[in-house]
């Protein structure tokens, strides 16, 4: 496997570590409908949120978080939307970035609750 999927990889591991801490329920990890992947998907108290996961080892070119685009934001809505609906759910969702900067001295995470929203988006 390449470097940075092991990167990758480690970070939504970490991000996981994170979540259940703060008393999350890890529901799915790497859903997967058509070519489009949701990294996470918790439930905490009548709440479900769809997390990215962003993991850089070098921030030379920006914060991990600065590379969820429209186009990927969309497409979590789209995903979210898809899965509330195939699984029957009625909890509120929330989409949440979760940005991780691994370097030889250890980790830091940024967990970005609401990043985006679906208002004012097209499913």
């Amino acid at each position: 496997m390449a470097q940075h999927n092991d990167i990758g990889k480690l970070g939504e591991e970490l991000a996981q570590q994170h979540l259940v801490k703060q008393g999350f329920a890890i529901l799915e990890r790497n859903y997967r409908k058509g070519r489009y992947e949701v990294d996470i998907i918790a439930y905490k108290e009548g709440l479900m949120v769809f997390v990215e996961v962003k993991t850089r080892s070098n921030l030379d070119y920006g914060d991990p978080e600065d590379f969820v685009d429209k186009q990927k934001q969309r497409a979590y809505i789209r995903m979210a939307n898809n899965y509330v609906i195939a699984h029957n759910r009625e909890e509120e969702v929330r989409f949440d970035i979760i940005a991780v900067a691994i370097n030889a001295t250890g980790y830091h995470i940024d967990h970005i609750e609401d990043a985006f929203g679906a208002i004012g988006q097209y499913l």
